[in-house]
């Protein structure tokens, strides 16, 4: 059958309609028949063409087609045919040409768009019939839009200097179509167009040129499409100022000490943000000329009248002196003064003491008064309302050893040599059962009024025993314990966070004239706009209490603290169980955390675990993860890093980056982990780390090059750089080394002491007494820094004996005991002889 080959088209498109009706729901399409009267000689011409379309969420998308002259127009997607009645079609005709001219619509749905698997993209194009042949519009792509929840890599905080350059990076989530990037500098936005000192880059890395006072600020990088708009963590950025000195001003006239002066100020910049000080002195002295000291008098008479003025004014002072010694003496009994001359070159002299045996060095050849061989003493170890009191009494039986009826037995007999004795004997009271069954968090002693130290080695958490803390003619038995934060249940309310190890000294309820000082550390960092301090005691029946409230301490309290940056010293007359809490009271309120990066010592396996733990600053935490990651055979690959963790509720987040893909690979399948704010905010969760688990490519691959960043939300961070080869490399293993604080976990009488005994009991008598001239205790307290103390001290029987205390609770055993010597010895006049001790003394 013959077919002319102008009518070829219209009468393939007829067999085609044909054809697509009869197949029914087989096929998803049918042709309409051709318009007679079509121009036989034109093409059909695309006025409206599809274009690519993005689908949001569940919302399907339109696509359009109009041709003319078009008797027929029909959507094919990814090769198949649309059904008739997707179609929508509009016939129209062209007013000047008279053209017939067809406009079709269809819809496009999530779920279509879905159904198309592999690499291939969904695509839609139009074919347009006219009576002389088909025209082919181009192909639409239809993408399911999206924009991913996390940033591939987030700006971190920074700390510059003036005039230094600034990039924070930026890689902003996946996305379809991709994300564009903008920056806030605090919520507003940085347009480069109109400061030329910042620019972004294709990578979306913002750069500050040069850095300026103004540019300090929280930085935000903004990503978003037509989906959503992310927001990553804000970076801290902080542009400081060194200080510097301001030209020197002119020399003084010459006064009559033939010296002349000439000062400057720090202020050429003033520091800023935090920058150094300025280094040096900010005055200038020097002698004049002979020349300059005679021209200052204007003759021989001025110069003999101001030579007469200074000696009367000389002996005027020498005279007040000596009446102000007399006074002294005949008014507070002084007979002596504060120092001798061998303070001021060496130190205090330490007291001869001879051990009375060999095998016992803390026993002293001053012999306690044990003229009665028992007492008795009123009280009880943990107090009850439903019972009678009981009574500690010197016999001859076992140490501390239970009696029926609640009896205790304290006799005068040296302690136990195992710890496991100590703590059964302990444990059969209530209050007990939760001390650790081992000896490496506690330690234990036997002390009389000589007194002694108690130390947890490597922990920072020690207990001082001054002398006569303990009553003449008593011997304690006494324990300091660590505990597990999981083995204790601390109740924390609202904000509040544990800030300290949980300790226990006792036993509870012995009787003692002096407090005693107990020192741990803490994470916290103080500030009084930011946190609220509570010292909180455990009671004998298992509740807590705040004993109290930091900085709002009264002079006649039972408990008082001294808090420094990373400790606290606790003055009590009361043994129990302790912990520091604090509660914060803005967003600004901050916890240290210590962040340690561990890996195995040896690899025989591909696979290589990188642990990041994120554990309080505290010297006992640190001890516990050591002591795990030597079981599980880790070591230290870089060194710790300090995190502020603020109270912002945001998570700490941890990644891995930079992997080299030839050599390792990555078996992270998110872009970071997360430790939950409120594991970390609490307290009370040891061990909190996260695992990165790499793969060798290669047995033989051993060098390792990567990095890690752990950050809080909208707050601080740090970044690791790990360069090392995992087989040989151990630089770092000996930081963490752990040392022996002091050497002996007890230490009884002057031997757990830097100030020889004698010494000490003639500076507290000496400086107890008010005087005048400021020769006392409060001027030693402002040498030393406690004079915020003061009102404490001096609700104390002997204000110098806590000063002392106190003294030797922060600086044991490394004290500089010199330092000390020379603030004394700066009190007043040396005595000869006052501080030397002889042998036949002791």
């Amino acid at each position: 059958m013959a077919v002319r080959s102008g009518l070829w088209p219209a009468f393939l498109g007829i067999v085609l309609a044909a054809w697509l009706r009869g197949s029914g729901a087989q096929q998803s399409a049918t042709v309409a028949n051709p318009v007679p009267g079509s121009n036989p000689d034109l093409l059909p011409d695309f006025l409206v063409e599809p274009e690519d379309v993005y689908i949001v969420k569940n919302k399907p998308v339109l696509l359009v087609c109009k041709a003319m002259p078009a008797t027929q127009i029909f959507f094919k997607c990814n090769g198949e045919w649309v059904r008739q009645v997707d179609h929508v079609i509009e016939r129209s005709t062209d007013g000047s040409s008279g053209l017939p001219a067809m406009e079709v619509r269809i819809n496009v749905s999530r779920q279509q768009v879905e159904k198309v698997f592999g690499l291939e993209e969904y695509w839609c194009q139009c074919v347009a019939w006219s009576s002389s042949g088909t025209t082919k519009s181009q192909k639409a792509y239809i993408r399911i839009a999206y924009l991913r929840k996390n940033f591939e890599q987030e700006p971190l905080a920074k700390e510059v200097s003036l005039e230094q350059g600034i990039v924070l990076p930026c890689r902003p989530p996946e996305g379809i179509p991709p994300a564009e990037v903008e920056w806030l500098r605090n919520e507003d936005l940085v347009d480069p167009s109109l400061d030329p000192n910042v620019y972004i880059t294709r990578e979306h890395s913002l750069v500050v040129r040069q850095a300026r006072l103004a540019d300090t600020a929280n930085y935000t990088c903004v990503a978003k499409n037509i989906v959503a708009r992310r927001r990553s963590a804000s970076a801290a950025v902080i542009v400081y100022v060194d200080g510097s000195w301001s030209p020197w001003s002119k020399w003084s006239a010459c006064g009559l000490d033939c010296t002349h002066w000439r000062s400057r100020e720090c202020s050429d910049p003033a520091p800023r943000n935090g920058g150094e000080e300025c280094r040096g002195t900010d005055l200038d002295t020097r002698n004049c000329t002979s020349d300059l000291c005679v021209h200052t008098a204007s003759g021989p008479e001025d110069v003999a009248l101001y030579v007469g003025l200074i000696a009367v004014a000389v002996c005027l002072l020498l005279l007040l002196l000596v009446l102000i010694l007399v006074y002294c003496r005949k008014k507070e009994g002084l007979d002596s003064d504060v120092a001798d001359s061998s303070i001021l070159t060496s130190g205090f002299q330490p007291v001869s003491i001879k051990p009375s045996k060999a095998d016992n060095p803390h026993l002293l050849t001053i012999q306690p008064d044990l003229s009665t061989t028992t007492t008795t003493y009123q009280g009880s170890l943990c107090p009850r309302q439903d019972g009678p009191s009981p009574k500690f009494q010197l016999t001859n039986g076992h140490l501390l050893s239970p009696l029926g009826g609640g009896r205790h037995t304290l006799h005068h007999s040296s302690p136990t040599s195992e710890a496991e004795d100590f703590v059964s004997r302990l444990s059969t009271q209530n209050y007990f059962r939760s001390l650790p069954r081992g000896s490496s968090n506690m330690a234990y002693g036997t002390f009389n009024f000589l007194g002694g130290r108690l130390m947890i080695p490597n922990t920072g958490i020690s207990l001082l025993i001054p002398p006569d803390a303990i009553p003449r003619g008593k011997i304690y038995e006494i324990y300091l314990t660590l505990h597990k934060p999981e083995d204790v249940r601390l109740p924390l309310a609202g904000c509040q966070t544990l800030l300290s190890p949980i300790v226990s000294c006792g036993p509870p309820g012995v009787l003692l004239t002096r407090p005693v000082v107990l020192a741990m550390d803490h994470c916290g960092e103080p500030s009084p706009e930011s946190w609220s301090l509570h010292l909180k005691k455990q009671s004998c029946e298992g509740s807590w209490e705040d004993v109290l409230h930091l900085g709002e301490e009264a002079p006649s309290h039972l408990y008082y603290c001294q808090l420094e940056a990373g400790a606290c010293y606790v003055f009590t007359e009361q043994l129990g169980r302790f912990a520091l809490v604090g509660e914060a009271l803005s967003v600004a309120a901050a916890k240290r955390l210590k962040l340690l990066l561990f890996a195995p010592v040896a690899c025989t396996s591909l696979e290589y675990n990188i642990r990041v733990y994120c554990l309080h600053d505290t010297h006992d935490a640190l001890k516990e993860v050591v002591q795990l990651e030597k079981q599980l055979g880790g070591q230290l690959i870089q060194e710790p890093r300090i995190l502020h963790f603020k109270d912002s509720y945001h998570n700490l987040r941890l990644s891995i980056h930079d992997v080299p893909s030839s050599l390792w690979k990555s078996k992270l399948l998110v872009s970071y982990q997360e430790i939950p704010f409120y594991h970390i905010w609490n307290g009370t969760q040891q061990y909190l780390h996260c695992t990165f688990t790499l793969e060798r490519v290669s047995p033989s691959t051993s060098d390792l090059a990567c990095k890690v960043w752990v950050w809080q939300v909208e707050g601080d961070g740090q970044s690791f750089n790990i360069n090392f080869n995992i087989t040989k490399d151990t630089r770092f293993a000996e930081l963490l080394a752990l040392e022996s604080e002091g050497g002996v976990p007890a230490l009884v009488g002057p031997s757990a002491f830097k100030i020889p005994f004698l010494i000490r009991q003639k500076i507290i008598t000496s400086l107890d007494p008010p005087c005048s001239r400021g020769a006392d205790w409060r001027t030693l307290a402002q040498k030393l820094h406690l004079d915020s103390h003061l009102s404490f001290f001096a609700s104390k029987p002997s204000p110098t004996a806590m000063i002392l205390n106190l003294w030797e609770a922060r600086h044991f055993p490394n004290g500089n005991l010199s330092q000390l010597a020379a603030a004394v010895a700066g009190l007043g006049q040396p005595d000869a002889g006052l501080f030397t001790v002889s042998e036949a003394e002791c």
